[in-house]
């Protein structure tokens, strides 16, 4: 999928810095459109509309660069940016390892294979509907009190990409979205929870009575919920949780983490780092996927990375400056935005199912704690300590019984990688996803 006209505006710019200068040049053009509603007892509470485009250029001379930004692509602007640009990389300080990537595709890169552009457009009145029957579907059900209201979304983006070594590559997506946040109890016994979804294409988007009965049975099972004393046992991490796991893994093994030697697992590579059987995937050509891409921000071919392969890790997120700083090649995970360079980020990242059910996977446990939701930012990325606040179901006889609160969970990141088990039922509902995951020996902190 090509936009000539935007092509032209990248190809301009790109001319006009290498005439005044620059060795090399890239620059970025994404336009966006995004509409939502919100809906609460069943009254519209707030519309929301934008739509704009956003031009980024980066200019590199010698081993300086600088990136600048405008909304504005006439021609007076366009040499305003270039100016700008120029000037600010004379003075900024030497990056030996920026640049373009080293292999350029010179032809563009096929996007439409990924089916992320579903030309339904949905209007304001469409998207009222879909809140008000997902806020109507929680509320309907029997011990649901209140309702913090009911959402829904729609949005388009076309990016394209060129560089001054003869790349240009251009990819559209849209997304829809559809949430509600529902309240059991009263006064201080008050519950709440939610449930969501997005998708690239409307058919792909769960029913709006589904994802309201989530939310009650989500909501009510939080009620009446009780602190447990501070105990050593197996946790378990519900599918909407257990994608955090596999993202602190991401943050570990990025580039940039790794060139400036703060992660925890900077001296791992071909270490096993998990269980046995364990393999973690990065796939950038995900068919309809959340994060999927043809090409990355350097406008690299993606594919399909494993990071981890039977719990031995294989493999750092590199774009191309990280991979200099190493000595290797870039893994085309470069992303960026139109104010800044490129830096090394995950596509569709999961962790492979396991071989067990979820009910099977707890049927051993006498006691442990099953997690519904986690609370604050407790991970330290260069030492791998995790601390966070959590809730969910306490696991009694390997069966969920009663709720549990005010309650937090600690480890290490290494020693809960080297004792993980994943269950079965891997869903992709986010850009970061993995099955039920059991961790053994992890510590409450309760009473």
């Amino acid at each position: 999928m090509q936009n000539n006209n935007d092509q032209n505006i990248l190809d301009n710019i790109i001319n006009i810095a290498k005439k005044q200068g620059a060795s090399e040049a890239d620059a970025v053009l994404v336009r966006g459109l995004s509409l939502g509603v919100s809906v609460r007892h069943g009254a519209l509470e707030d519309v929301e509309r934008s739509e704009g485009s956003d031009l980024g250029l980066r200019v590199i001379i010698g081993k300086k660069q600088a990136c600048v930004s405008s909304s504005s692509m006439d021609n007076a602007s366009l040499d305003t940016m270039v100016d700008r640009a120029i000037s600010m990389a004379k003075v900024a300080p030497d990056d030996p390892y920026c640049g373009l990537a080293d292999t350029q595709d010179t032809s563009p890169q096929n996007s439409d294979t990924l089916d992320l552009y579903d030309n339904k457009s949905l209007m304001a009145e469409e998207l009222e509907q879909l809140a008000r029957d997902v806020e109507a579907a929680a509320i309907e059900v029997e011990g649901i009190s209140n309702s913090e209201g009911g959402s829904a979304g729609f949005g388009t983006s076309e990016v394209t990409l060129a560089t001054s070594n003869g790349f240009v590559g251009s990819y559209k997506s849209s997304s829809f979205s559809l949430s509600v946040s529902a309240i059991a109890g009263e006064g201080t016994e008050m519950e709440r929870d939610y449930d969501y979804a997005t998708t690239r294409h409307f058919a792909d988007l769960p029913q709006a009575e589904k994802i309201g009965l989530k939310a009650a049975q989500n909501t009510l099972r939080r009620l009446s919920p009780r602190k447990v004393k501070t105990q050593r046992v197996p946790i378990v991490f519900d599918p909407r949780v257990a994608g955090g796991l596999v993202g602190h893994l991401a943050g570990a093994i990025n580039g940039s983490s790794i060139a400036r030697g703060t992660s925890f697992l900077k001296d791992s590579m071909g270490d096993k780092i998990f269980n046995n059987g364990i393999s973690i995937i990065d796939d950038a050509l995900l068919k309809r996927g959340l994060r999927s891409k043809a090409f990355d921000g350097e406008g690299l071919a993606t594919g399909k990375n494993t990071y981890v392969k039977d719990g031995v890790l294989q493999s750092w997120v590199l774009d191309s400056a990280t991979a200099r700083q190493l000595g290797l090649a870039s893994t085309a995970r470069a992303s960026r935005g139109t104010s800044s360079p490129p830096s090394p980020s995950v596509a569709n990242l999961y962790m492979e199912n396991g071989d067990i059910s979820p009910d099977d996977l707890i049927a051993d446990i006498k006691d442990g704690f099953y997690i519904t939701e986690l609370i604050g930012m407790g991970v330290n990325g260069v030492t791998g300590d995790y601390s966070r606040g959590a809730t969910g179901l306490w696991i009694k006889d390997g069966k969920l019984t009663f709720p549990v609160s005010e309650v937090t969970i600690t480890s290490n990141l290494k020693d809960m990688f080297l004792n993980m088990t994943p269950a079965d039922n891997l869903e992709f509902k986010y850009g970061t996803n993995a099955p039920t995951i059991r961790v053994e020996g992890m510590t409450i902190a309760g009473e």
